[in-house]
């Protein structure tokens, strides 16, 4: 009944679109960026589209650029080296994943790593070494130049030789974290920027945002709370799944992007499709349960975020991805993964001007799925509204904004779905699922200020 459904949608849409004389087409880097309004514009299905992918599943890791995650992966887009602001060669240095310090990654920090014209419009790449940060300046001298050791990263790579690994992809936004949480559920964040005054989300408190301005000024406030429409929404109206695992709702810092959309945060899909455990996941996969829409947000301990003191991540993404390849759904699943935002750490390649909000620095992109193509390195251009446009195309959506308009669908040349599905072999880590279940803390109840 899926596929029948899926095939009406399809159908329908298209002959709309005929009958208006517009022609589906897939994302292409440079062409003007078309904005669209947010309540979602109907857009057809890209003709690569394909009945065989029913669950999607988006796992979004913490604050790692290209250069420094992915450092001499073969084939890949990287250097060993990179220029400060003063025009000295910096050697790019093996730093730990478990750092106790941090290193901006604002929207200052990324007007100051990139050191280009008209705000960001042209980046030079060159002023990492003025973005702030905790690290010892005794012990690392330039603390924005490092990269992960392989021994550290060795899963990522194991993972990325067997899938599909993207050295283009760009964020949709030029910030940190609240930010990508919006864009990762909605395709825009109504211009906000940089953080929240209070909590990251809906609470009584009326809590205030920055705006940025077409020209990448900071404007005025508007409120954390907000409406705009989602792609949770699209899939209930469609009736269409989706879940939500994110290791907290409840914390001031939340990476739970509906957290912030006023109509989930206190409406029904907040019990019922946002759970407050990322481990869950886990349990729930292995019992036979898993949404067609699903995204994945880690504990701080493993979210290879820096300052969280932990290099747990890449054993956290691979049992992710044991879970599903060892499940029923494997056949039918695209798994998604992708760092959200380059948390201050040295990448040389030149960020794309799209439009007022982006595109951010460059952060990697794995694609896992029996039909994702074997050791292979795409260098098609990506960014946040390409991971949903695959999900639109796939469940017959509309588009939601200009992100998921503009940009490339990972389909065309990530996956091959004239394959047979390739059967998965697990991939071996130090900690499992077992492991991320026991140690997960547990949320703490409502507070009075998100009631």
């Amino acid at each position: 009944m899926r596929s029948v459904s899926r095939s009406i949608r399809f159908l329908v849409i298209v002959g709309a679109v005929l009958s208006l004389g517009v022609a589906s087409h897939a994302g292409t880097p440079g062409r003007p960026v078309r904005e669209v309004p947010a309540s979602g514009v109907a857009f057809p299905p890209s003709i690569l589209s394909s009945a065989k992918i029913q669950h999607v599943i988006w796992v979004m890791q913490e604050n790692r650029s290209f250069d420094n995650l992915f450092q001499g992966y073969p084939g890949a887009d990287t250097v060993p080296s990179g220029k400060d602001s003063s025009g000295n060669t910096i050697a790019l240095t093996p730093i730990t994943l478990a750092t106790p310090w941090d290193i901006d990654h604002s929207s200052t920090a990324f007007f100051q790593a990139c050191n280009g014209t008209a705000q960001g419009r042209s980046c030079k790449m060159d002023g990492f070494n003025l973005e702030q940060s905790g690290a010892d300046r005794k012990t690392y001298p330039y603390p924005q130049y490092g990269y992960v050791p392989h021994s550290e990263s060795q899963l990522y790579f194991e993972i990325a030789k067997q899938y599909v690994l993207g050295d283009r992809m760009f964020t949709s936004h030029i910030d940190a974290s609240y930010i990508s949480h919006q864009y990762m559920i909605a395709g825009q964040a109504n211009r906000a920027v940089d953080f929240p005054s209070g909590m990251w989300g809906c609470t009584k408190r009326q809590n205030v945002i920055p705006t940025l301005s077409d020209r990448r000024a900071y404007g005025h406030k508007i409120p954390v709370c907000q409406n705009y429409q989602t792609l949770g929404d699209e899939l209930d109206a469609a009736g269409i799944s989706w879940r939500v695992y994110a290791a907290t709702r409840t914390q001031y810092i939340s990476w739970a992007g509906y957290r912030s959309i006023r109509h989930i945060r206190f409406g029904p899909d907040w019990k019922a499709d946002v759970i407050p455990s990322s481990a869950r996941f886990l349990t729930d996969v292995k019992n036979g349960n898993l949404a067609s829409m699903t995204w994945v947000t880690p504990t701080c301990a493993n979210s290879d975020h820096a300052s969280c003191q932990s290099a747990h991540g890449p054993d956290w993404v691979a049992s992710v991805i044991n879970a599903v390849g060892e499940s029923p759904f494997w056949d039918t699943t695209v798994i998604f993964v992708m760092w959200d935002e380059w948390g201050g750490w040295y990448d040389h390649v030149k960020p794309p001007y799209e439009d007022f909000d982006g595109l951010g620095l460059r952060v990697p992109l794995l694609v896992v799925s029996p039909y994702a193509k074997r050791n292979y390195v795409s260098h098609v251009q990506y960014e946040h509204g390409s991971l949903l446009r695959f999900a639109e195309d796939e469940f017959g959506l509309a588009r939601l904004a200009a992100s998921d308009t503009r940009a490339n669908s990972p389909a065309p040349d990530c996956l091959d779905f004239n394959q047979k599905p390739r059967a998965f072999v697990p991939f071996k880590t130090k900690l499992g699922a077992a492991d991320f279940v026991r140690t997960e803390p547990q949320e703490a109840a409502e507070s009075p200020d998100t009631e």
